[in-house]
């Protein structure tokens, strides 16, 4: 810094100044008289001599005056020029002449590269330093923040003349860039845009998601879910090829709208166990200039299947007897049963499906998957308080399914007063505690939920669904549901019966912690089999299970399992992460250090402490991650306790952020120039930009002010002064 000039001034208003000179008139007045009333006495002149030096000096002062010096920079100012590195500047939409006087489309960048040189700021060496900044910074980052790098601009250097800001305006991270242009505007510095790209989309066919569930079942249908997004101008049909790392492939005809998004499903049946990777290829279309993202690749795990399912009842009936079976020659069901049968002094059946007691303690009971709770309550030594309450730990903490199904002795109703009632997604009608019945059969109908939903899917496509719902048997008895409870969903309700709540609902499901509920209605779904066999009985059944178990078995290993939810995550989201912990000896870890290590596929990772619930948590421990990245996530679960340790991944869908072929956002960057008072120039533009670059005034001299009217030494010779005008006064006899 170098020193200029220094000066005195005042920053007071024109009317202070006027008042100020009246008060020192009259105060020279009247000392003149009380100098005059003395005798012209020496002390009383200099007496009064003081005081009006005090009036003089308290007017100045009251007129805020400062010495003020002012100090030029010996560096020359900095022009930065801040060039837009991200993915989106890779869409080649900016028309360009060439020799032949053809068009020739090139990339945002490659249109903007010749400014990035620093030859096309030789005009300026003399008065400017130019830098030329790219960003983002970090190779590794999906998104454009426009905000930070405007603020990390403005922080690199003291002393900015302007920015000129070279993007296409593709702000998708970060706060709000408006931010950054206040500050930039407090400061007189102008931000000078040049927008490149086209304010429209190029035409283009882009496979947005693939929703691969993380783990299929050997020989079982797995669903892939698929979007495509297209901004042609009319709609064409494609045959979507998905290829397994094994080699098989599977092609399905799908008719892809214009100008809007597609959704749709392939059915994949692996025949292995391993780890698979699937590709989903859409064909390159003859108009679609972008044929980059027509491929998405997504893993999974294929395993063997062994659920192991818990059926409780009282007494045999016949939906008891079909849902044994069921469940029992399913190949990838393990099932426990126990009957608590009425009259027979022990509970417990004549074959190895069934066991003799309820499970003793979480330890064993913690085991089961899905529990299905029958015609059974608190009465007749059926269940305890204390079995209850671990029936609702297994679902709360462990992930695991617990279906209702209620009969015609109504033993449902004592669960109400226990820990069970929570979990129950409807309310019961205490008034007529063994439901309804009749002797002509009465149907369901399912809701918009139902319709939607993986459980009531009997058939494949959502006309043979609705076909086979409606031509189902029919039920003879039904439980006294007065309404489902709130956060509950309806999927099938009463086709004629109906309350002031409004039909009455008998397929219900709830969400009740990390697990899930199911409440049946009826118990008549025996009669699916009826001309069929089992071909919609078992089905409904199979689905039941599995969608019950799927979350509880994501990650397992000998002592830990592992599961978040939402269990198909999209990027943006936060999951929910639950761990269970046992000890060496079975039981469940009340308390320990529990810790998560995420890796991304970036490289970047995140180590977090999971939770504990406490001792009545069942092992459970929790905690929460936001998803910033799409793709194939790393996962390593340890417990310090135990030395256990889980290995697993997780995929994340959705496309990234910075994304090949969208319009590019020049409204963004003109705002951006309007707030700071710059300007907007298109590439073409060079000379105009040179001059109004020419044109900006150098940033102001530093200024150093001392503020004399409020500065200590001032207030303390104030203070002196007015101290010997007083004893001045007293000791000349006036006081």
């Amino acid at each position: 810094m170098i020193f200029s000039k220094q000066s005195f001034t005042f920053s007071t208003e024109p009317w202070l100044v006027g008042i100020s000179i009246v008060v020192c008139a009259v105060t020279f007045g009247l000392s003149y008289f009380a100098w005059l009333r003395s005798g012209y006495l020496k002390s009383v002149f200099w007496l009064e001599l003081l005081r009006c030096g005090i009036v003089v000096v308290g007017a100045v002062l009251l007129n805020q005056p400062e010495w003020v010096q002012e100090f030029k920079s010996d560096e020359k100012p900095t022009l930065i020029v801040l060039s837009d590195g991200s993915q989106s500047m890779q869409t080649k939409d900016v028309l360009t002449k060439i020799a032949s006087g053809q068009t020739e489309a090139q990339s945002r960048a490659t249109a903007i590269s010749p400014l990035l040189n620093q030859d096309a700021w030789s005009s300026f060496a003399s008065r400017m330093d130019v830098r030329v900044n790219a960003f983002p910074t970090d190779s590794k980052s999906d998104g454009t923040d426009l905000n930070t790098a405007l603020n990390q601009a403005l922080e690199s250097t003291q002393r900015i003349l302007g920015v000129v800001l070279l993007s296409d305006g593709d702000w998708n991270a970060g706060q709000s860039p408006m931010n950054a242009a206040m500050r930039y505007r407090s400061q007189g510095i102008p931000i000078l845009s040049i927008p490149v790209g086209a304010v429209t989309r190029l035409p283009d066919i882009e496979l947005l998601s693939v929703d691969t569930p993380t783990f299929g079942i050997t020989n079982k249908a797995v669903r892939i879910p698929f979007s495509i997004e297209s901004s042609l101008p009319r709609e064409h049909v494609a045959n979507v090829v998905v290829t397994g790392s094994d080699g098989e492939r599977i092609t399905k005809e799908v008719r892809i709208t214009a100008m809007s998004r597609t959704s749709d499903a392939v059915l994949w049946t692996p025949k292995t166990e391993g780890d698979f990777t699937l590709t989903v290829e859409i064909p390159s279309h003859p108009d679609e200039v972008i044929a980059s993202n027509n491929t998405m690749s997504t893993p999974i795990a294929i395993r063997q299947e062994k659920l192991k399912v818990l059926v409780i009842d009282s007494y045999p009936r016949w939906e008891y007897r079909y849902l044994r079976n069921a469940l029992s020659r399913d190949p990838g069901i393990d099932v426990a049963c126990l009957l608590f049968h009425p009259g027979l002094g022990k509970v417990g059946g004549g074959n190895k499906d069934y066991i003799k007691e309820f499970p003793n303690g979480m330890d064993e009971l913690s085991k089961y998957d899905v529990v299905f709770l029958g015609d059974v309550g608190l009465d007749q030594g059926h269940l305890s308080e204390e079995q209850c309450k671990l029936l609702r730990g297994l679902v709360e903490f462990q992930a695991s399914g617990l279906v209702f199904m209620p009969g015609w002795q109504g033993r449902e109703h004592s669960l109400v007063d226990t820990a069970l009632e929570p979990l129950m997604p409807i309310t019961l009608d205490p008034a007529q505690p063994f439901g309804f019945g009749s002797k002509t059969p009465m149907r369901f109908e399912l809701t918009e939920a139902g319709r939607r939903s993986l459980l009531t899917k009997l058939a494949d496509t959502p006309d043979e669904n609705l076909d086979a719902w409606n031509t189902l048997p029919g039920f003879q008895w039904y439980a006294p549901v007065i309404r489902a409870k709130a956060g509950s969903e309806v999927l099938s309700v009463h086709q004629d019966m109906s309350n002031e709540f409004g039909r009455i609902p008998l397929l219900v499901t709830k969400t009740f912690g990390a697990g899930k509920v199911l409440f049946m209605g009826t118990d008549g779904a025996w009669r699916w089999r009826r001309g069929v066999e089992d071909k919609y009985h078992y089905r409904f059944w199979g689905q039941v299970v599995r969608w019950m178990a799927y979350q509880r078995n994501m990650a397992e290993g000998e002592s830990m399992r592992f599961y978040f939810s939402p269990d198909q995550p999209m990027l943006g989201q936060t999951l929910a992460l639950r761990a269970n912990v046992m000890e060496t000896n079975g039981e469940p870890l009340a308390t320990g250090d529990v810790t998560v290590r995420i890796e991304a596929p970036s490289g970047k990772f995140q180590v977090m402490r999971l939770t504990s619930g406490g001792v009545d948590s069942w092992g459970s421990f929790e905690g929460r991650y936001d998803v910033t990245e799409p793709g194939s996530h790393s996962v390593v679960l340890t417990c310090k306790q135990t030395g256990a340790i889980l290995e697993t991944t997780f995929f994340v869908q959705g496309a990234t952020r910075e994304r090949i072929g969208l319009a590019a956002r020049p409204k963004v960057l003109e705002e951006l120039s309007k707030v700071t008072h710059g300007k907007v120039f298109s590439l073409n533009d060079r000379e105009k930009l040179l001059t109004a670059i020419g044109n900006i005034p150098d940033p102001p001299s530093t200024l150093r002010r001392f503020q004399l009217w409020a500065h200590p030494l001032t207030i303390a010779l104030m203070i002196a002064a007015l101290a010997t005008f007083w004893i001045g006064r007293k000791w000349v006899g006036l006081i």
